[in-house]
């Protein structure tokens, strides 16, 4: 998911990065910086696993995910917990959006990742005689660079299907949720080892911007980023050196439009869920809520009362609550300023707008914004956070211009009880995903592929798209009929092009007389082209 951590400084003069619980304040411990060189080590590691892993049958990789599926459910509050403490979230939220999608990306790889890795065959067009078809084989070493908001998913998703496809993995995870990396990648390691694979296969680094260039750089055959634009810019950049190819999923500014026949109660309901899980550190969070006219008041005064409703404090504090704290301090800055920026336009905070300081420095409230336009940066800019921005629209056409008034374009949702109209909106909305009727479920179905369009990314995770992404795809020639030497062009003759034409116009040219004409040409020409070889 998105995140804005990965930053070119190389952050505070130590050699190791603290962590604090963001809901308490609370130390939890520190993780190293690693270097250039220990980058490097530590894809040199890797690579020597990655070499007899690269050997092993789906069978036994099957095997191995579906003991990290029983470690994971067996470990599924430890897991949670780790997740809490590191990233400020709730134990609902961490069940749903960090261990629900990990289990299901597992169990999708278990039953469909070997069909969607067996080589499949292809026509070979004019080629009757020879047979096509694309294999897929494993890469190397895979890199992938973490955010921060979802610590346990964002290191397990990328990396089952880089194991699935024989590689081997080194993660680079976030400065702000490094604390929590180690039972995650001891979780990995357990898997391996249980099935008498080296645990070395898998390789976590940690560290500051410095350290994720450093994996960019270090010879990895694959890097897959997920943050922000102007990050995500860099990495292709320094990519490019290799050249090594990127995958980045940057972020979104996702649209939800709710037409006028919508089912309020299920509207408000998906709206509630989009703008305030995980207090809206999500990259396919809602961040702009269109609702058409007939239904605005009612809308906002639904969202009001829930909100109002939800409970905000530390999440392992003794008592239930619905939103935890923000992961990074500097995020509420991001989020005031953007607040300020709209009401100074004319928006209107209805629930919360301010810092909860009574709970803590990182608390930011449930939050619900009214007369929003396209003339605040709140509109465009990503805000990560438990923000909702309702904007009034006319209708349908209105609703779209402005849905697509963005440079992001990940994911996007449409709430009416028409199923011509929400396939038709559906349809004109510029994004790499649009789910009607709910909120980014498109993630949980791991057949389809997960990015966006703009700024929010290039390249698809998820899906065959995705699984194939962390492959060498390689296309392959066989003999179906062997037709002895083949095709003679050297030593050119001075026939040559012209049966090279006559033979195009016999394949390609319209028309039943024009094709005949040119098998005429093509024969004679072919005689004596025959001919001056022999000589030759």
């Amino acid at each position: 998911m998105s995140s804005h951590a990965h930053a070119a400084a190389a952050g505070p003069a130590t050699d190791r990065i603290p962590a604090l619980d963001p809901a308490t304040q609370e130390p939890l411990g520190d993780a190293p910086i690693m270097g250039p060189d220990e980058v490097r080590a530590a894809v040199a590691r890797a690579r020597r696993a990655q070499a007899s892993w690269a050997k092993t049958s789906f069978r036994e990789r099957r095997a191995v995910l579906r003991t990290l599926m029983d470690l994971t459910l067996e470990r599924h509050e430890a897991l949670c917990e780790a997740a809490v403490r590191d990233s400020g979230k709730t134990m609902v939220d961490a069940a749903l959006g960090e261990v629900f999608p990990v289990l299901e990306k597992l169990r999708y790889l278990v039953a469909h990742g070997e069909k969607d890795l067996r080589p499949e065959t292809r026509r070979s067009g004019i080629l009757a005689q020879k047979g096509a078809r694309v294999e897929f084989h494993p890469l190397g070493v895979v890199g992938v660079i973490c955010p921060w908001n979802f610590p346990f998913h964002n290191l397990l998703c990328p990396t089952a299907p880089a194991l699935f496809a024989g590689n081997g993995v080194v993660a680079k995870v976030s400065e702000h949720t490094s604390w929590s990396a180690e039972p995650y990648l001891q979780l990995l390691r357990d898997a391996l080892t249980r099935h008498g694979h080296d645990p070395e296969l898998v390789q976590v680094v940690t560290g500051y911007g410095a350290t994720g260039s450093a994996l960019v750089t270090s010879g990895a055959d694959k890097i897959f980023f997920t943050g922000s634009p102007q990050n995500g810019r860099k990495v292709m950049e320094a990519a490019s050196q290799g050249p090594t190819d990127v995958v980045l999923e940057l972020g979104g500014k996702d649209p939800m439009i709710v037409c006028d026949d919508a089912d309020l109660d299920h509207a408000v309901e998906q709206a509630m869920l989009g703008v305030f899980t995980a207090c809206g550190q999500m990259c396919v969070g809602v961040e702009r809520v269109y609702v058409f006219d007939a239904v605005y008041d009612e809308f906002v005064r639904r969202v009001t009362e829930g909100a109002q409703r939800l409970r905000q404090g530390a999440p392992l504090a003794g008592r239930v609550v619905d939103c935890g704290a923000m992961t990074m301090p500097r995020q509420l800055d991001i989020i005031e300023g953007l607040l300020a920026d709209a009401t100074a336009k004319g928006a209107r905070v209805v629930v919360g707008g301010e810092r909860a300081t009574e709970l803590g420095p990182q608390f930011f409230p449930p939050t619900v914004l009214t007369n929003v336009d396209h003339s605040m940066r709140i509109v465009h800019e990503e805000q990560f956070g438990p923000v909702m921005s309702i904007l009034r629209v006319s209708g349908e056409e209105e609703a779209l211009r402005l849905a697509n008034d963005s440079a992001y374009g990940l994911g996007s949702s449409v709430f009416t009880k028409d199923a011509a109209r929400g396939d038709r909106m559906a349809s004109k909305l510029r994004t790499g995903m649009t789910v009607i009727n709910d909120y980014g479920i498109a993630y949980m179905i791991q057949s389809l592929p997960f990015g966006g369009v703009g700024i929010s990314g290039i390249g698809r995770i998820n899906g065959r798209e995705g699984l194939r992404a962390c492959t060498n795809t390689k296309a392959v020639v066989t003999d179906r009929v062997s037709i002895g030497k083949g095709v003679s062009v050297y030593p050119v003759q001075e026939t040559t092009y012209d049966l090279v034409r006559a033979i195009c116009g016999v394949v390609y040219g319209g028309g039943v007389r024009t094709r005949a004409k040119h098998a005429v040409d093509a024969a004679g020409l072919f005689a004596r082209e025959v001919r001056a070889r022999t000589r030759g």
